[in-house]
């Protein structure tokens, strides 16, 4: 009950800043339902006299910016998350919630010192020449600043923002509940999977506010890596980090959007659009580990053409079962066999054993064809995987956490991929690395292989 209480009371806080930044005054309710019309109604009657002390003239992408900033760091996260969708929502709109990316308003310098004095147990002059007045980029979680260690080595140290801990977990269970009332009375809204999506944030703010935990993050994709030709992990200075403070090498470079800059050093966009698919396909199917927060100011482009990466509060997990039957699934909906990613879905225990299977594929030629039916050049494979798992819910498949994680950040790949060049043809790219990584891992022989591999690890374990 206590809670119950001071989740409504969070609510109005959050309606009261929507209200104040006219956010429901602009909503175009001619194809919503009566009730989520009188719902809307309701609240901008209630909190009107709001409108009234705050005459805010902005343009609705800079209230809704502004408004998301008010409200707190899980908020600005979900802008974030939209900036990266102008299919969604427009470019204006997404251009407008980019600054949520890395131009926030910073908290003091001297905090920050303070912060990392405490963390680090030691004096800012016996790790650092050099640390500067001014932040590099301020986020929703953390700052960072660009100094140099006593050693000489230039690095980017990273300080959790006061009190985010608390503030991060407040507006995720203001977010939960909202999610779970507009489900109740929406019933519509389901296949939003906004719990699913809070739910995701939930579990990534373990990571993101340990900076220990991010570290390690860095280094294992370092590893994975290392001697990739076309992407470059900065490496982390363990002894200068700790659970409020991250250090890592700096690396010099432009961020991704900077496309008119990223010319004029000589790296060809096309060239660039290409190696950014790439590297994430890499990530999620080669390794089962990919960066799940990019976005255009993590990716950075380097002097010499190699793609950067930096902020690895948000990763991703597939298991090897994972990676294989989405592959598989990607390929036979390619292949427009629909039989087959049904049967792949059964063995995946993805559906029940139960479903009617020829029901099944009806339904997954009815998603994709529209969509295959594009040309190639203009295929999604993220929205694809998007048209999937709404369908798959009506068929009993349970929420699948990682998947849902691999489906968002494969769109957003795709969309800082065609800002580069909107004529790439993802499918045509991906045919000769998903040949190649079919034959190690999905032919007769790669399941003879780890069929063996698994009697061999009972054997030796019984």
């Amino acid at each position: 009950m206590i809670n119950f209480i001071k989740n409504v009371i969070a609510l109005i806080g959050v309606l009261a800043i929507v209200s104040k930044y006219k956010i429901l005054q602009n909503i175009d309710c001619t194809n919503l339902s009566f009730l989520f019309r009188s719902i809307i109604k309701l609240i901008n009657f209630l909190f009107y006299p709001i409108c009234l002390v705050y005459r805010n003239n902005q343009q609705y992408s800079d209230r809704l910016t502004n408004c998301l900033k008010e409200l707190g760091p899980a908020y600005i996260k979900l802008g974030q998350t939209l900036s990266t969708r102008p299919d969604l929502i427009g470019s204006n709109m997404a251009d407008s919630l980019k600054i949520l990316q890395d131009k926030l308003p910073p908290f003091s310098t001297q905090e920050a010192k303070r912060i990392i004095t405490a963390c680090l147990k030691m004096e800012i002059d016996q790790v650092f020449s050099f640390f500067p007045k001014e932040v590099v980029v301020a986020a929703s979680i953390a700052q960072v600043y660009k100094a140099q260690l006593v050693t000489g080595e230039e690095v980017a140290v990273k300080v959790l923002r006061p009190n985010v801990q608390a503030e991060y977990l407040e507006n995720i269970e203001t977010l939960h509940f909202i999610a779970k009332i507009l489900l109740k009375f929406l019933p519509k809204v389901k296949r939003l999977k906004l719990v699913e999506v809070i739910d995701i944030l939930r579990n990534s703010m373990v990571s993101e506010l340990d900076m220990r935990i991010e570290a390690a993050s860095y280094s294992e994709m370092l590893d994975n890596f290392i001697s990739d030709r076309n992407t470059y992990i900065p490496k982390v200075y363990w002894e200068f980090t700790a659970e409020k403070v991250l250090t890592v090498e700096w690396i010099h470079g432009l961020p991704i959007r900077e496309r008119q800059l990223i010319i004029n050093q000589g790296t060809s966009l096309k060239d660039l659009s290409e190696k950014v698919i790439l590297m994430f396909f890499n990530q999620a199917y080669r390794d089962g580990f990919f960066h799940a927060d990019l976005h255009h100011g993590n990716v950075l482009v380097l002097p010499d053409g190699k793609i950067g990466l930096v902020d690895f509060g948000i990763i991703g997990r597939l298991s090897e079962k994972d990676r294989i039957a989405v592959a598989e699934i990607l390929y036979a909906f390619l292949e427009r066999n629909y039989k087959k990613v049904a049967r792949i879905h059964l063995q995946a225990g993805y559906i029940p054993e139960n479903t009617n299977l020829d029901l099944f594929s009806q339904y997954c030629r009815s998603i994709a064809e529209p969509i295959i039916g594009l040309s190639l050049k203009n295929l999604s494979l993220g929205k694809l995987l998007a048209q999937l798992f709404m369908i798959t819910e009506n068929f009993g498949m349970e929420t699948q956490p990682q998947l849902l994680l691999l489906q968002k950040t494969m769109i957003v790949v795709e969309g800082i991929s065609r800002d580069l060049n909107p004529d790439i043809n993802i499918w045509e790219l991906m045919k000769p690395w998903m040949k190649k990584w079919a034959a190690k891992n999905i032919s007769i022989e790669a399941r003879l292989f780890r069929s063996l591999s698994s009697i061999f690890k009972q054997l030796v374990n019984y």
